[in-house]
């Protein structure tokens, strides 16, 4: 095997094992909250943890399942942030698990010349690199708004590690 594609093979191993932790636990979250509470918001500048999960359902299927797996898509991304629910939880939340589930399966098919070639996604001219880590980074920074909020909403301890910095032990996902 030669750096490159042991390099690849490395991205790709670490992005997968991001994405299905970083949906672990957003799916932690929705369990917590009532159905009032996932579609709760602040303020109309907020977004409700329903509305996060469906913009990540949307974002990954634009991203990796459309744009790097071929597979047709038509998004509404507005409409994803103007829902207001109540949209049944477990029926969003299934559904992001089966896009991600899909984007796993594409993402541990890339080699490294789909990493370098250029996709045309959302308006933007980008590399499978770029795209990989757009979808790590993305699904991370809405996980942590999703953590927050349930945290906040349930005063729940929500922590996968210890003091050190450690994974704590039975610390899911």
């Amino acid at each position: 095997m030669t750096a490159t594609e042991t390099w690849a093979r490395e991205l790709m191993a670490f992005a997968q094992d991001k994405l299905a932790r970083h949906l672990a636990q957003t799916a932690r979250c929705v369990q917590l909250l009532d159905a009032a509470e996932v579609w709760q918001r602040t303020n109309e500048h907020t977004n409700s943890v329903g509305n996060l999960v469906l913009h990540l359902t949307g974002n990954v299927r634009q991203w990796v399942v459309s744009g790097l797996g071929g597979t047709p898509c038509e998004r509404d991304r507005p409409a994803e942030f103007a829902q207001r629910g109540p949209l049944p939880a477990r029926r969003i939340l299934c559904e992001l698990e089966q896009v991600v589930q899909r984007a796993l399966s594409i993402l541990g098919a890339l080699d490294e010349a789909a990493l370098l070639r250029r996709y045309a996604i959302q308006g933007y001219d980008v590399s499978g690199v770029a795209v990989v880590f757009h979808i790590v980074e993305h699904f991370s920074w809405h996980t942590g708004q999703i953590v927050h909020v349930t945290k906040m909403l349930r005063n729940v301890d929500l922590s996968l590690y210890d003091a050190q910095g450690h994974r704590a032990p039975g610390g899911a996902p």
